[in-house]
């Protein structure tokens, strides 16, 4: 239980400051957070909480991290479903939270709020072929920077830095083609608010960031192993 609540408060971070840098920050491009400013905020997430509850829970927050730890013989597959819905649900309470925020000033509206899209709904116009190999490509790079800076014969203590300069660096390249996601928890907690559209579009940022974690579970398995 201690892990499912670690990994929800996560989760709830990686929501409440990713994408609210999204929602809220960058609505002001003037003060110039822009896309440099959005990826540096999900990468501090994920590196803040990789201190805060690493040694609790191993700080998943992303279904398809889990996945992908379980393929790389990392994590019981016991614990996957409790940690997905666990995440999951902490990245809906940050929506949530999020939006009770972004809803306070006046002339609110609601738009996209983060979420993940392709076709006309990709910030730059990509086709769901091109998200969907982006989002691929994109997961299973992030998972073998996990696998690696984790592995045991790593150096010790520096791995949140790596995992966490790694998700800022993924957003660089994917913000323009999927907004990026890169986790399913996060594309569905912002899919639920945002609605309409969002929905129907939820399928490619489960499919896609699962599908790169297995790829990327499988491929380190071998090349770490000793033999």
């Amino acid at each position: 239980m201690k892990k499912l609540v670690a990994e929800f408060i996560g989760t709830f971070w990686l929501v409440l400051g990713g994408c609210g840098s999204a929602v809220l920050a960058a609505a002001y491009p003037e003060l110039g957070i822009g896309f440099v400013g959005v990826s540096l905020a999900f990468g501090l997430t994920v590196l803040t909480m990789a201190y805060a509850i690493g040694h609790i829970s191993g700080c998943h927050l992303n279904p398809a991290v889990s996945i992908g730890l379980w393929m790389g013989g990392r994590f019981d597959a016991k614990e996957l479903l409790p940690y997905i819905v666990s995440q999951v649900l902490g990245a809906i309470a940050g929506a949530g939270v999020l939006y009770l925020i972004a809803s306070g000033k006046a002339g609110f509206e609601m738009g996209g709020f983060a979420s993940n899209g392709y076709g006309e709904h990709s910030p730059g116009g990509y086709s769901m072929v091109a998200c969907l190999v982006t989002e691929i490509a994109m997961t299973f790079m992030f998972l073998i920077i996990i696998l690696g800076a984790t592995h045991e014969k790593a150096p010790k203590g520096f791995a949140g830095l790596a995992i966490g300069l790694g998700l800022t660096l993924i957003h660089l390249i994917s913000i323009p083609v999927t907004n990026t996601s890169v986790n399913p928890a996060r594309s569905t907690s912002q899919a639920i608010f945002a609605g309409d559209w969002a929905i129907p579009q939820l399928w490619l940022f489960w499919l896609a960031p699962i599908v790169g974690a297995i790829l990327a579970g499988l491929v380190y398995k071998f090349i770490s192993s000793e033999n």
